[in-house]
């Protein structure tokens, strides 16, 4: 009971005071990490004349200080990756920059043009189109390389002669070397070639030794006839006659002056580009 002279406060204040304790309650629970007591589970006043409570308001969570050590180390490791990062952007200008050194040393070493595959061999300079020697050694290049056609035929027709065998083809063959020969003198005769070097000894030379071997081929001819008749062969081999000696003189001349026009020939092909010859193919 109210004491006496005293009015009892009205029910609704009592409700009031319990709704804001009940919420100073909430707060402060919450606020010390504690959950509010549910709803129905109140404590009940200490009367109905106690005085609200008071509670003291709630200090803010202090904030966790970082242990010096790890401080130290979030330190550290922003400074490594910053070198990195530092590291990254010089190497790659460092990169850039070797860059044109690089590709100077390569155009350096790289010829400027490449050179001509001449197969290792030094070519000639090519001969000037208006002189007017390369018409002529050119007819004479072409004549020089008809001298050649008949010798197989005349070495195979002499060998055959000294052996007995096939001694009229052999004859023949010799015949037609002969007639050969001397149409090769012909056609020099009416080719040319005073505007060669040494035009003169060259075509002296050459018409001696075709003249000599057309002489050579006739010789061995005649020995062939003589072979082929009445004790011509001894044993299987032809007996020497005087047509064999004037062969073999003659031929021996006509040696002697292909060699010397060899000599005079192969400059002038080797000035012009045309085929050099041996004595043995003229």
């Amino acid at each position: 009971m109210a004491p006496q002279g005293e009015r009892p406060p009205p029910s609704e204040f009592d409700g009031l005071f319990r709704a804001s304790a009940d919420a100073a309650a909430g707060t402060a629970a919450r606020q010390a990490g504690r959950e509010p007591a549910a709803a129905g589970h109140v404590p009940p006043p200490r009367g109905p004349h106690a005085a609200p409570r008071h509670l003291a308001p709630a200090s803010p969570p202090s904030r966790r200080k970082l242990p010096t050590a790890a401080i130290v180390g979030i330190v550290v490791a922003g400074c490594a990756a910053a070198g990195l990062a530092a590291g990254a952007l010089l190497s790659g200008g460092d990169d850039k920059k070797s860059d044109p050194p690089q590709n100077a040393a390569v155009s350096s070493a790289a010829p400027s043009s490449a050179p001509e595959d001449d197969g290792g061999k030094k070519k000639e300079p090519s001969a000037d189109p208006a002189d007017p020697a390369l018409a002529q050694a050119k007819a004479l290049d072409a004549l020089l390389k008809d001298s050649n056609n008949s010798r197989d035929a005349v070495i195979k027709a002499v060998d055959s002669t000294r052996n007995c065998k096939d001694l009229g083809k052999s004859a023949s063959d010799l015949r037609d070397a002969a007639k050969q020969r001397d149409g090769l003198v012909t056609r020099l005769q009416q080719t040319a070639i005073d505007k060669l070097p040494n035009s003169a000894q060259l075509s002296a030379q050459l018409t001696k030794a075709w003249k000599s071997s057309a002489s050579a081929d006739t010789h061995y001819a005649a020995w062939a006839d003589q072979v082929g008749g009445k004790h011509g062969c001894v044993k299987g081999h032809a007996r020497p006659s005087g047509e064999s000696v004037a062969g073999d003189r003659a031929s021996g001349e006509a040696t002697t002056a292909k060699k010397a026009a060899a000599e005079l020939w192969n400059p002038i092909a080797k000035k012009y580009g045309l085929s050099q010859h041996s004595w043995a193919q003229l």
